[in-house]
Formats: C-alpha cells, sequence, structure tokens
C-alpha cells in the first residue's frame, strides 16, 4: 500500500496559453492584448520577410505585416484557431507589393561577381540579398506565383495546405507550382552541385 500524496505535493498545471483566435478576439475589445500574437509570430514572420526581401528591408515589412493584421483583427475568422497561416498571407501580399524591388534586386545579384571569403559565403546563402548569382537569377526568373509557393515552403516551413490557404489556390496547384519551380532551379542549376 503506497502512502497518499499530500495535496500541495501534486505538481500545479501549466496554464493553458489561449489560442491565437481567442487572443485576436479578445483584442478587438483591449487592443493590447494583440502583442500575445506579436510575440508568438514575429521571430518567425520577420525571417520570412527577410528571406524575400532582405535584412534591410525585413524590419519594415514584418511590423508592417504586423500593423496590417492589427488593423485588420476585427475581421479575422475566429473558426480558425491558429493564425500562423493568416499573418503569412499578409506578409506575401507585402513582399508582392515589394515584388519589382525584390526581383530587381534578384536580378542586380545575379550579375554580380564579387569575390567573398567561406564566411561569407555561408552567410549569403541564406540572404535574399547575396544569394549565388545564379541562384538569384533563377528565382527571378520564375513566374510570381511558383516563386511565392517555393519560397513560403522552403522559408515559411509551411504545408502545402498552408500555402493554399495563404493564396488562395488548391493544394493541388501549390504540388504543381512547387514541382515546377523545383524542376526549373534543379535544371539551371545543373553542375553547381560538386
Amino acid at each position: 500500500m503506497t502512502a497518499p500524496v499530500p495535496s500541495s505535493a501534486v505538481p500545479a498545471r501549466a496554464p493553458v496559453e489561449p489560442s491565437d483566435a481567442a487572443v485576436i478576439v479578445a483584442s478587438r475589445d483591449d487592443p493590447e492584448r494583440f502583442s500575445e500574437i506579436f510575440d508568438r509570430y514575429f521571430v518567425e514572420i520577420h525571417r520570412y520577410v527577410a528571406s524575400r526581401l532582405g535584412a534591410a528591408s525585413a524590419d519594415d515589412a514584418a511590423a508592417e505585416t504586423f500593423l496590417t493584421a492589427f488593423t485588420l483583427r476585427h475581421k479575422y475568422d475566429a473558426g480558425r484557431p491558429q493564425a500562423r497561416a493568416w499573418l503569412y498571407g499578409i506578409a506575401t501580399n507585402l513582399v508582392r507589393r515589394h515584388r519589382r524591388t525584390e526581383t530587381r534586386a534578384y536580378r542586380t545579384i545575379g550579375r554580380a561577381t564579387a569575390e567573398t571569403d567561406h564566411a561569407d559565403r555561408v552567410a549569403e546563402m541564406v540572404s535574399a540579398q547575396r544569394m549565388q548569382p545564379r541562384l538569384a537569377r533563377v528565382l527571378a526568373g520564375l513566374g510570381a506565383g511558383d516563386r511565392d509557393v517555393l519560397l513560403l515552403i522552403a522559408y515559411g516551413d509551411l504545408s502545402y495546405e498552408e500555402v493554399a490557404q495563404i493564396l488562395g489556390i488548391r493544394t493541388g496547384t501549390v504540388g504543381s507550382r512547387l514541382n515546377r519551380a523545383r524542376r526549373t532551379l534543379r535544371k539551371a542549376l545543373e553542375g553547381d552541385v560538386e
């Protein structure tokens, strides 16, 4: 027979974090509550927009994403418990508005031939403004839809379903756009793999 466990020895349960939807709905009456959404997703959204637009534009684009989300919080569908796809959708729309800048940057990088040391090359491989010239040219040449799908999956680590929701397309379309983008990249970059 085991001795009864005193009630003070029972570990307290950690409070359950409210869903994104609950926080957003609450923020309609108490705007400061929206900071919880910011705290949950800012780093992830910042990383995504930095990968698309470069570090110089990332702070502004990420801040604009959350400002837009805050402004549109009254339209948020409370039936969607997670705001992640909604925020990525807003960020992607902002990236589209910056499309000319992004495409121009890819083309400029594609023409660049400056030598860099190994440490710089490793860092540059993950930066939209310092990608290897050939990769940048290929990305600039992709159609906007294919590029959006590829980069949302690569940088956002999103599922096909989430990407479909963000872009307002069918899941099958996500798959076909991703396959087309990968095929184009593979063909263009053949021989670059050591």
